[in-house]
């Protein structure tokens, strides 16, 4: 089935996607680099997205997708389309008319296959982040300078008060990396970049629908792309601002965030191993010994850190990936304007 939504019998269904706006004399052969920006219900942030990307300091040429997730009142495609339409964003906006992020970014990155017959990288970012003004021209740099298929960066947490900045060294905000480099694994496409055969190797369900209302489906896909054989970076110095709402640090989202982390890594973990001679149970003893050792490893980081949150943060991941093995799930996206 295409984005049209027409089988290889003929038979027509639902489609997945359908464009909403297109930019006047678009030239789908110009761009070497495509912007992906998924969207739901924040209009005003997806505004200030597209305006970090229009100013962004590269003589590269690129397009920008966004995918509309909400497809009753379209809040977002409808603020956004006046960019589209006078030419300051060139590009597409489209209705990705399944809910959820997994399905987001499985239209949008089928339809900058399908658009732009030229491009080399395409980006991901978030439609509550900002990027830096040379954001694409480091990310693209990376990429090609240590010869990587996918360079990941960080997403910089501001907060709405100064008072919480202290926040931006919990684990659940903080970037993995700190150096540019290769790196042995990525877990977000909050700020992130793929090269096109990485695309066309997935292509057309990059992201598990498993994943769909949960979050994780990230790093499900770039745990398989590391199974495939790409190389992975990451660039310090491509930095997207990612807004944090006060309603994230209460406990119950920082609790929900890290029990939902360990399962995760627990689905992740047994994909990882499919195949493998007795891999159920050696993720189960994986999981049941992290979970022993994370009172340990939780006091010292609370003990560091000055923080209790941060020493539970252990010990809820390992909660979280014990019961991943007995199918909790928990669907933290699936209203996702209370995420």
């Amino acid at each position: 089935m295409d984005q049209s939504g027409v089988t290889t019998d003929g038979n027509s269904v639902p489609p997945v996607s359908t464009i909403l706006t297109r930019s006047a004399g678009l030239d789908v052969d110009a761009p070497e680099i495509v912007i992906t920006v998924p969207t739901y219900k924040r209009p005003d942030q997806l505004l200030r997205t597209l305006q970090s990307l229009i100013a962004q300091k590269t003589s590269r040429s690129y397009a920008i997708i966004v995918m509309e997730n909400e497809d009753e009142a379209r809040e977002g495609a409808a603020a956004a389309a006046h960019l589209f339409e006078s030419g300051a964003v060139a590009g597409l906006i489209i209705a990705a008319h399944r809910r959820g992020n997994c399905e987001a970014y499985n239209a949008g990155w089928q339809m900058a296959l399908e658009t732009f017959p030229h491009f080399r990288h395409l980006l991901v970012i978030d439609d509550d982040e900002t990027a830096d003004p040379r954001w694409l021209a480091r990310m693209c740099g990376t990429a090609e300078t240590l010869e990587l298929d996918i360079v990941g960066g960080p997403q910089n947490p501001i907060f709405e008060k100064d008072e919480y900045e202290s926040w931006a060294q919990h684990p659940v905000f903080r970037p993995p990396f700190t150096e540019t480099g290769p790196v042995p694994a990525l877990y977000s496409t909050g700020n992130l970049l793929l090269t096109r055969p990485v695309l066309e190797r997935f292509s057309p369900n990059f992201l598990d629908l498993r994943f769909n209302f949960m979050g994780g489906g990230d790093s499900d896909f770039l745990m398989r792309a590391r199974k495939a054989g790409y190389e992975f970076g990451w660039c310090a110095e491509a930095i997207v601002h990612e807004t944090i709402p006060s309603r994230r640090l209460q406990a119950d989202w920082i609790r929900t965030r890290s029990l939902r982390n360990g399962v995760i890594s627990t689905l992740v973990d047994h994909e990882r191993r499919k195949g493998h001679s007795f891999a159920r149970v050696q993720v189960l003893m994986k999981s049941l010994a992290l979970l022993a050792a994370s009172p340990l490893r939780g006091l010292k980081a609370g003990l560091a850190a000055r923080s209790l949150s941060v020493g539970l943060y252990p010990v809820l991941v390992g909660a979280g990936r014990v019961l991943g093995e007995f199918g909790y799930m928990n669907d933290q996206y699936r209203q996702a304007e209370k995420n």
